[in-house]
């Protein structure tokens, strides 16, 4: 059972977000691009039995949650704490999978009072990370898609006016699970897309704009999965992200992809209720 609702910022808009309930530790998911924030529903046997509780928000434009054109990386924990404090939380976890690596990256830096640890899964790194060759690796599409926001928003949204799916940017592994046990991505981006590109572009504007925080302040427990065949977000950005925090454990994964690296999800869960 998901319980949904809208949290008021005050200034007319609002943070559709949703939870699991319950009296155990909190999980805040960070969703990918272009999806909505439901939490994951194939972890959920996994987060029962530790005792977890999913708390997650649509980003702003996404789902129920109001637009934000502008927004950075960083104001992801303004958000977050924001939705903690109307829920009655003070201590959580955050658990960020693609585009939500860097948005669960920034609660874990800036919010490091309240955050126990961070499990960050096939993320991108900053586009201005030093002696990264950031788009190496990439498949065309991604490539394509986040070179149109390098050159900004006008270019971008011409982009997306044309843009197509393209099956290459997954990896076998990544075709199997999302025809198999995780499914349940393709529920998240459906909803996310039905309004147009509009959050999607914000997202990915701000993944190549400064992010508002530096990798190498964080300061909590931090678990990175990344998967060898990462087409979207390759291995070497993960690597990256690893090598600038001096609390992080990396594990990586070579036959999975971008989604398939996802099955790794419940002994990462495993690894956040032993950081309490």
């Amino acid at each position: 059972m998901v319980n949904e609702s809208d949290v008021d910022l005050g200034d007319g808009a609002t943070l559709h977000t949703y939870d699991t309930g319950g009296a155990g530790p909190v999980v805040f998911w960070h969703h990918g691009t272009p999806n909505i924030g439901a939490p994951p529903v194939p972890l959920f046997p996994a987060a029962e039995r530790l005792g977890l509780r999913w708390v997650s928000y649509d980003r702003p434009g996404y789902g129920g949650s109001s637009p934000r054109p502008g927004r950075d990386v960083a104001s992801a924990a303004s958000d977050v704490e924001k939705i903690a404090d109307t829920l009655g939380i003070e201590r959580f976890a955050v658990f960020g999978h693609s585009g939500g690596g860097p948005h669960a990256f920034a609660c874990a830096a800036l919010l490091a009072d309240r955050v126990s640890a961070m499990v960050c899964v096939a993320s991108l790194a900053p586009y201005d990370a030093a002696g990264l060759d950031w788009f190496a690796g990439m498949g065309a599409a991604g490539a394509g898609s986040l070179t149109a926001a390098v050159a900004g928003r006008a270019e971008k949204e011409r982009y997306e006016a044309t843009a197509e799916y393209d099956a290459e940017m997954f990896s076998p592994a990544d075709h199997a699970a999302l025809s198999g046990d995780w499914k349940w991505v393709l529920d998240v981006v459906g909803p996310a897309v039905e309004g147009g590109p509009g959050a999607l572009i914000d997202d990915d504007l701000a993944y190549v704009a400064p992010w508002g925080f530096r990798p190498a302040d964080l300061r909590v427990p931090a678990l990175f999965l990344h998967g060898g065949e990462d087409r979207i977000a390759p291995l070497a950005h993960g690597e990256w992200l690893a090598r600038q925090c001096a609390t992080a454990e990396s594990r990586v994964f070579p036959e999975d992809g971008h989604v398939s690296v996802l099955r790794h999800g419940e002994d990462a869960l495993e690894w956040l209720a032993a950081h309490p």
